[in-house]
């Protein structure tokens, strides 16, 4: 399944699985249809692009997890950003390819994620490999009550969520970037095992963070 939301993009991609012999069972340019439409096509590779209009990718890619047990995603994105590759792969991604990659090596990439391989765009395979070396040395996250700890950053972020502001105000009130900002949200997010904004809220309000 293809999942990109620039049609030209999609449609291409599709048409060069085809000619490469693969059967592709759907296209979408939506990460919520996305996740249903995996229920109910079941495939074996989801190529994935890491921005999508409604959700993000990461979110996409615990909805597909869930939706499929033992499916294979491999992020097709313009951005080779650290922390994306890292998000990605910490949800649930196999792989991660830039858009830069050249049709033959986009197959390859697609073929060895079907074989159960993890594939990565050359130089971020040891980026990856870096930082589970570096949570694996890490003392727990969790304080003694067993909450996971957040950085002050996320912290920050959290109770800004929290006041109801959007990501964009977020980010000029701390002078940080958009995607920073979303990536402190999604890490939260999945520290604290929550599922949305709505979640987050209803949790920094319950602890005083508001």
């Amino acid at each position: 399944m293809v999942v990109d939301d620039h049609p030209m993009w999609r449609q291409g991609v599709a048409r060069d699985l085809d000619e490469a012999g693969c059967e592709v069972v759907a296209t979408t340019g939506e990460g919520r249809q996305a996740v249903r439409i995996a229920g109910a096509t079941r495939p074996d590779v989801v190529v994935l692009d890491l921005q999508l209009p409604d959700i993000s990718g990461v979110e996409v890619i615990h909805g597909l997890v869930a939706a499929v047990p033992g499916v294979r995603v491999l992020m097709l994105s313009a951005s080779g950003e650290q922390q994306s590759v890292l998000d990605a792969v910490k949800a649930g991604a196999t792989g991660y390819l830039v858009k830069s990659a050249a049709p033959h090596e986009f197959i390859e990439a697609v073929r060895r994620t079907a074989a159960g391989d993890a594939v990565f765009t050359p130089g971020l395979a040891g980026l990856v490999l870096g930082e589970y070396r570096r949570l694996a040395t890490e003392p727990e996250t969790t304080d003694d009550a067993g909450t996971p700890r957040l950085t002050d950053r996320e912290t920050e972020v959290l109770r800004l969520v929290a006041k109801g502001m959007s990501y964009k105000q977020i980010a000029q009130r701390l002078g940080l970037s958009h995607r920073t900002v979303q990536n402190h949200v999604q890490n939260t997010l999945g520290k604290l095992q929550l599922h949305n904004r709505v979640e987050l809220t209803r949790y920094a309000i319950e602890r005083g963070l508001d």
